[in-house]
């Protein structure tokens, strides 16, 4: 099923340019062709650097915010509108930093050569940048299957709780929205994660049928590039497999720590 959607996917990227003309997706800033997804790139200047400091800045004050928030209304019950407050802290303290620094981010837009023969045509080199067919097809196919399992753990974890323990917010006057967030998802997440766990361990491995569509990732340079060079198998095989390990285990890790945190306590 997956091989069909990274086909079917590189087939329709494929087929709709399929010359060189651009087709403007949005004229003079977004634009497509044979070669693929041509969007703005990112010039950054000096002293932007100051405003990714006054990012990790904003995103510690907004854990201290939390952490006071909770010990507020523990003491005296009255909630704290942290969502917002940390929406502003997070938008607004970069934004007034990179303001005040004269705005250090410059922006290069895609630009296309019409004049010549048909085959020099095309999105010229340095002006924007680029998201090729296979790398397209990649992440359209990846995201919409592993999507698709992730929404059905998703479902069947929030329906695992009784309907009484919504009923029973509501009768003490909670509101759907925190009856979601402070009643049904954190029992959910006990469901949820051991399933969401495998997917994300699968998603990790499924990865490496890219190779099918020619997309260099790591199978491919490992079991390709790198074996046409030095002519190991035995040692590559072996790299390849503990770069996919590497991440299976952090990845298993990480997702047990956070159920551990979840999970329900018993005393």
């Amino acid at each position: 099923m997956l091989l069909q959607l990274f086909f079917w996917y590189f087939a329709v990227l494929r087929a709709l340019p399929s010359k060189r003309e651009k087709i403007d997706i949005i004229p003079d800033f977004i634009a497509v062709n044979i070669t693929g997804l041509y969007l703005p790139a990112p010039v950054v200047e000096s002293g932007f650097i100051y405003s990714v400091i006054a990012l990790g800045v904003a995103i510690v004050m907004t854990l201290i915010m939390k952490r006071w928030a909770e010990k507020r209304q523990l003491e005296t019950g009255q909630p704290f509108p942290v969502f917002w407050t940390a929406c502003g802290i997070l938008l607004l303290l970069p934004l007034a930093i990179f303001a005040m620094t004269g705005s250090p981010l410059e922006w290069t837009f895609p630009e296309f050569k019409t004049d010549g023969p048909m085959l020099r045509r095309g999105f010229q080199s340095g002006s924007g940048m680029v998201l090729v067919p296979e790398m397209m097809a990649v992440w359209l196919a990846l995201t919409l299957y592993t999507a698709a399992f992730i929404a059905e753990i998703v479902r069947a974890g929030i329906l695992a709780i009784n309907k009484g323990q919504t009923e029973a917010s509501y009768s003490i006057g909670l509101k759907p929205g925190l009856t979601l967030r402070l009643v049904i998802i954190p029992q959910a997440l006990r469901v949820i994660i051991p399933p969401l766990t495998s997917q994300y361990l699968n998603l990790t491995k499924n990865s490496s049928l890219a190779v099918a569509i020619a997309y260099p990732e790591l199978v491919s340079v490992f079991a390709g590039t790198a074996l046409n060079q030095v002519g190991k198998e035995i040692e590559m095989i072996f790299m390849m497999m503990m770069v996919y390990l590497t991440f299976s285990l952090a990845t298993a890790a990480f997702m047990n720590w956070f159920n551990a945190r979840v999970k329900l306590i018993e005393r």
